[in-house]
């Protein structure tokens, strides 16, 4: 194992700043998923279990989406909320039992709601509950990519170490090339943010600027 006195994010930059890195690259057509930006997760000004690493982040993220649907590719939101038993929760559920856990995001709370920075047109975007960390997971996602043969997923949200790294590795999984825009992803630390960073890099997607998705976004549009 090699070990360092660097951190990580001093790790993630020299990963970033390897011109020897072979990109995935993007495909032919993109699908944006949107994963989590509810209250429980983003407003840092009510809940504990909020975070912040760009302050722009939300709004990188409908400018995204604004894209995705002047070309017509499909914007996808996903947000995390349970019932009052907690029972769909499952085992994910058990470790912590306070206002702030997991379980008790239900549905019609404040914190399994959007945050009302996020822009969702709510004639065409889609929404879907997941309840574990993976978009793709129980939710009618793969399906949808099937329906618009789409060959690229870009992924935004948090938290970049939990369904942000779910996420990805399940798109990589499934066949996808899997783009990250860094400025759209956010955690709680730093450590774990850049960290994860690292090794969806390395792995299993692009962690790029969000400038150069937007840059092929208005290519693709041209």
């Amino acid at each position: 194992m090699i070990t360092t006195d660097k951190t990580a994010k001093q790790i993630f930059q020299d990963v970033i700043a390897n011109p020897q890195r072979v990109p995935f690259g993007f495909g032919k057509k993109a699908v944006l998923v949107n994963v989590d930006p509810q209250k429980a997760y983003t407003r840092t000004d009510l809940y504990k279990t909020a975070y912040e690493t760009d302050p722009r982040q939300l709004e990188y993220v409908n400018a995204l989406a604004e894209h995705f649907r002047t070309l017509n590719w499909p914007v996808v939101w996903t947000h995390v909320a349970f019932l009052e038993s907690a029972e769909d929760a499952g085992v994910w559920g058990t470790r912590t039992d306070t206002p702030d856990s997991l379980q008790n995001i239900k549905y019609g709370s404040d914190r399994a709601a959007f945050d009302e920075r996020v822009n969702i047109d709510h004639h065409r975007d889609v929404v879907y509950t997941k309840r574990m960390p993976s978009a793709f997971f129980e939710t009618p996602l793969q399906s949808l990519l099937v329906w618009h043969q789409v060959d690229t997923v870009i992924i935004t949200g948090g938290s970049t170490s939990g369904c942000i790294r779910a996420t990805a590795v399940e798109s990589l999984s499934r066949g996808y090339r899997t783009i990250v825009p860094q400025e759209c992803v956010a955690d709680k630390h730093e450590s774990y943010h850049y960290a994860n960073l690292t090794d969806l890099h390395l792995k299993y997607a692009d962690v790029m600027n969000v400038a150069d998705v937007l840059a092929w976004l208005d290519g693709e549009s041209a």
